[in-house]
């Protein structure tokens, strides 16, 4: 998809300079738009996002310097270049401390001033490419991090590696804690994008509302609390990727402005009305299972059909267990070097007890394992008393002999249903009723949590957890 097109706003009270600018920067490619006094300009800028505003200083009404000062209030990120028939030193140097980009003096050479445009819109992009580089740097993470010499994680490396160069949309699935977000950073930095933003969201983190201020960004006064224009992830992500983290999480309405962005390649900022294009490679990710989300009308078929364009299943820990080690390995280097004096090994013992293990949660789950062992270990190599008991009282005999098929065979989908029941209330009654933290021992988002109380008719069970005396008063920050 071509750059998109830049923006600018001109503002001056003289009509023939209006319309001499207007026709210089139409035939240079910018969209053109144009005000004839400060007043009018303002109007424009709470309504509309504008790349380079061009103003004059003297105006009725509203100077260019006022005009400056609320812009930057307004949008801080449009370029502001100030012009000028009466131009001196200090003038100049007042508009700079204001927030101009630039101070040019009329009369003046018009290809002067277009290379001022041009480098002062160059700028103004490189700034915000470098703001999200130095955000993105700690964390970016390149496809030699994704760790697993075992087929099926060999088979994923592979897949990354074929799609990488395409703009088509993916969706990761696989359970919580495999490793969904470093598949798609690894897309990221195979692809002609990597030098462009990765910019990720958990979908199941906000509220509908929310969600769609943070994706699609919003204008100044289009709520309370909007006091000024915001870029959404689809802007930010201008060139580059947008992980759409949990996206079964969405809600229906949600889901309808998603695919239209998706289909449209352009999003409108609330309370806006221009439609701002992006350029932009979605990755998706989740948990759940969409398709059958599809069917049972909590997810959208034609987003569906969207963002499945190329499928990514990362399989469980426990279907890879000859990555266990590597990966443990890994963990403790991230971790060990930390600690005074530093933890440079891990115990045979210890590994096979790891390598033993279902691990639930995943590499998460294993992280988390290795992170703690090294914090509790007095000596520099790992033993295996500091693994937590449910690695080390692990029988994976008897815990398939739980699941062992009766003579009379079983109904399958009742039995699921009755141990999903189960955990769920197990969950609630450890936690003390508190549906944050049960999501959590779940590996679940709350959202997801709350859905199959719905589903299981127990939701008023589980506020009965709360209320009973058997709990903490006070603890009502997470009542259903």
């Amino acid at each position: 998809m071509p750059d998109r097109v830049p923006s600018i706003l001109i503002v001056d009270d003289e009509l023939s300079m209006r319309e001499l600018l207007d026709h210089v920067f139409r035939r240079a490619g910018y969209r053109t738009f144009v005000a004839g006094n400060g007043a009018q300009a303002l109007e424009a800028l709470r309504g509309t996002v504008f790349d380079i505003v061009l103003s004059d200083v003297r105006m009725p009404r509203l100077s260019g310097t006022e005009l400056l000062h609320e812009c930057r209030q307004i949008s801080p990120d449009t370029v502001v270049i100030l012009m000028t028939a009466h131009g001196t030193v200090e003038q100049a140097r007042e508009a700079f401390k204001l927030g101009a980009d630039d101070f040019i003096q009329k009369p003046f050479d018009i290809d002067e001033l277009k290379l001022i445009v041009k480098n002062a819109l160059e700028k103004s992009l490189l700034r915000r490419e470098v703001a999200l580089l130095k955000r993105e740097l700690g964390d970016r993470t390149r496809l030699e991090n994704i760790i697993g010499r075992s087929r099926p994680m060999q088979e994923v490396l592979r897949l990354i590696q074929t799609i990488a160069g395409t703009n088509s949309t993916v969706l990761i699935t696989g359970e919580s804690g495999t490793g969904k977000e470093l598949v798609a950073r690894g897309i990221h930095a195979c692809s002609p994008r990597s030098e462009r933003p990765f910019v990720s969201i958990n979908c199941g983190a906000f509220t509908e509302t929310l969600l769609e201020s943070e994706l699609f960004g919003y204008m100044k006064g289009a709520f309370t609390g909007a006091i000024t224009n915001k870029k959404g992830l689809f802007e930010a992500a201008d060139g580059g990727t947008l992980f759409l983290d949990e996206i079964g999480e969405m809600s229906l309405g949600m889901q309808v402005k998603l695919l239209r962005a998706l289909q449209e390649r352009s999003v409108r900022r609330v309370g806006g009305t221009e439609e701002i294009p992006v350029d932009v490679r979605v990755v998706a990710a989740t948990n759940r299972d969409l398709s059958q989300m599809v069917e049972s009308g909590t997810f959208r078929k034609d987003l569906y059909f969207r963002v499945n364009v190329i499928p990514i299943i990362v399989p469980p820990l426990r279907e890879r267990r000859e990555d266990i080690r590597e990966l443990a390995l890994h963990f403790l280097k991230k971790y060990g070097q930390n600690r005074t004096p530093p933890v440079t090994a891990i115990a045979e013992t210890t590994l096979k007890y790891l390598e033993n293990y279902s691990f639930p949660g995943n590499v998460r789950e294993l992280e988390n394992i290795i992170e703690r062992a090294v914090a509790l270990e007095p000596t520099h190599e790992i033993q295996p008393e500091r693994l937590p008991e449910t690695v080390l009282r692990y029988d994976p005999a008897r815990t398939a002999s739980v699941f062992e098929l009766p003579e009379q065979g079983i109904h399958l989908e009742n039995f699921l249903m009755e141990i999903e029941k189960s955990y769920i209330l197990q969950s609630l009654r450890r936690t003390r009723g508190n549906q944050t933290k049960a999501a959590e021992l779940l590996h679940m988002s709350v959202r997801s949590l709350r859905h199959l109380l719905d589903k299981h008719k127990i939701r008023h069970t589980a506020s009965m957890f709360r209320e009973s005396g058997a709990f903490r008063t006070g603890d009502t920050s997470d009542a259903p």
